[in-house]
């Protein structure tokens, strides 16, 4: 991994499992990535692939069978103190894919923005909870007389600016984006994604962006890391990952971004990805770094045909 940027959160060999015994379901299996603070780290997969139940782990909400989460310097999917777990809980905040569903219907948007400010008393007077509250509205583009109002007045991507400041207010140094910009239009999605880039500018903020569209997390990503049935199969710089994806799960899931223009899309070639073919008895795979900063999930003859493949292409 880079020595010379600062880790703000890693995983090592996280392991995630639901039920017991016979019932014992295995969802996230030997998951190791780091996080760089102020980058933006995105993990991609298919519905089911784990990438929402890693981001609940990290957030304490899903428990961890094996392995651990470290926040920096400092394990947290352990038992932590009540004041140890308070301080986690403000520092990494999330942003839900429905923002319908994630926001009280019956409050206030003045008392949703509000409502982890009381919780963790991040205010010195009634005064000032307002003014932190009234520039948080507006740094997310709605207006103040917006905060008297209900959920249920505003659009679809009003409410996900919503949802955004109120993780912001918390002042968090790491945010959890669950597949922000799936439940919304086209037209919005890139206002939001812009809204995200805007603060991690200003604020230094780093995302753990989860999705399961390629084409979504280029545009925002710094670092990508491929994800299928629990398994981390692929990580590299967002370019890297498109120019040279190495992974025929990553190849696949490349080839089903839809091309806009109909003469190009009828030329394109549809990659399925067989497990089958991946089938491992002897030569079992490993997470191994292919070239610097490209890591992949392989035995090794995969990897020698992947070194095969690069100095092919002069890499």
């Amino acid at each position: 991994m880079n020595q010379d940027k600062e880790v703000l959160l890693s995983l090592k060999d996280l392991q995630i499992t639901f039920g017991d015994g016979k019932s014992k379901f295995v969802a996230v299996d030997d998951v190791n990535l780091e996080i760089f603070k102020g980058e933006t780290f995105s993990l991609v997969g298919e519905s089911g692939s784990g990438k929402t139940t890693i981001g609940r782990a990290i957030l304490g909400i899903n428990p961890t069978s094996n392995g651990d989460i470290i926040f920096e310097n400092k394990k947290i999917n352990k038992k932590l103190s009540a004041n140890e777990r308070k301080d986690v809980t403000r520092r990494i905040q999330m942003i839900f894919q429905d923002p319908q569903a994630s926001l009280n219907e019956r409050a206030t948007i003045n008392y949703i923005i509000s409502e982890g400010l009381y919780n963790f008393h991040l205010f010195d007077s009634e005064e000032d909870r307002l003014e932190k509250v009234t520039k948080m509205i507006e740094e997310v583009g709605l207006l103040p007389e917006h905060l008297y109002r209900y959920p249920h007045e505003f659009s679809g991507g009003q409410r996900q600016r919503i949802g955004i400041a109120r993780a912001l207010v918390m002042e968090p140094d790491l945010i959890v984006a669950d597949e922000p910009i799936s439940a919304l239009d086209v037209s919005i999605r890139a206002q939001v994604l812009n809204l995200l880039k805007k603060f991690q500018r200003e604020e230094d903020l780093t995302y753990l962006f989860i999705a399961h569209d390629l084409s979504v997390v280029r545009f925002i990503s710094d670092r990508i890391a491929v994800i299928r049935a629990g398994r981390i199969l692929e990580v590299a710089e967002t370019e890297e990952l498109f120019l040279n994806p190495l992974h025929p799960y990553t190849r696949a899931l490349l080839s089903a971004v839809p091309v806009p223009d109909p003469v190009l899309a009828k030329k394109k070639e549809l990659i399925v990805y067989d497990p089958a073919m991946h089938h491992y008895e002897t030569d079992k795979p490993k997470f191994v770094e292919i070239k610097p900063g490209h890591f992949i999930y392989a035995n090794e003859a995969e990897q020698e045909g992947y070194h095969d493949y690069l100095a092919k292409k002069g890499m």
